[in-house]
């Protein structure tokens, strides 16, 4: 229970709340665990509630007619997903899986609306995160339509760069595989683009390690 209420308490959502609302939230958690592979809900299950990652990573995809899979977002501890349900009431638009053996912490819809309605300040924090979680898929939505693989996959590293910490090299948390399916293309046609990079000059690639050589020659293929 304490290291429920402690990634509670660090979560954007739930930034801000008073030790009694927190304790609150913590009581109508259900933690929820998952194997590496095994769903968490598929697109039109009921929304009967959100999730937040407490250890390991969730993917949030869809699948198109011919069974091709677009990963729209990976989430990892301490990051809320599928909780637009829980205002609109709708079935969930996408599905989510565990990339990884992973622990979850999961809201249900009733309980948590009573809190949102008894404290304001949680209401405006999931404005504010919903805000921002809009921002991150119109950039995506922006890269996969007009910007070609090598641009998006680019935007992806440097956006990796801003959120790991001011550093040279950034780390993948996710296959290669599946990178590939979240910029919207297929492993070989990614790999020929980090081989083109690296021959360019642009990065190094050390497993899931990479060296950003040159930041600007990187802006210059966004």
């Amino acid at each position: 229970m304490e290291k429920i209420k402690k990634i509670i308490a660090e979560s954007i959502l739930f930034s801000g709340l008073s030790e009694g609302e927190l304790e609150k939230i913590a009581r109508i958690a259900v933690p929820k665990s998952f194997g590496r592979g095994e769903a968490v809900f598929f697109e039109g299950d009921e929304g009967n509630g959100f999730y937040m990652v407490l250890e390991g990573r969730v993917k949030i995809f869809k699948m198109s007619m011919e069974g091709k899979e677009q990963i729209l977002h990976i989430f990892g501890p301490g990051e809320p997903f599928g909780e637009v349900p829980v205002f609109h009431g709708q079935p969930f638009p996408a599905n989510a899986m565990a990339l990884v053996k992973s622990k979850l912490i999961f809201f249900p819809r009733r309980e948590f609306i009573d809190l949102v309605t008894a404290n304001p300040s949680l209401a405006l924090n999931m404005l504010a995160m919903l805000s921002l979680r809009l921002r991150r898929f119109a950039n995506q939505i922006e890269s996969l339509s007009l910007k070609e693989v090598p641009g998006r996959l680019a935007a992806y590293l440097l956006y990796l760069s801003e959120e790991q910490g001011p550093a040279a090299h950034v780390t993948l948390d996710i296959p290669k595989g599946q990178l590939a399916s979240l910029l919207g293309t297929i492993p070989e046609t990614l790999s020929r683009i980090f081989s083109k990079m690296t021959d360019e000059g642009l990065i190094r690639v050390e497993g899931r390690t990479i060296y950003i050589d040159d930041f600007e020659g990187l802006r210059e293929k966004e």
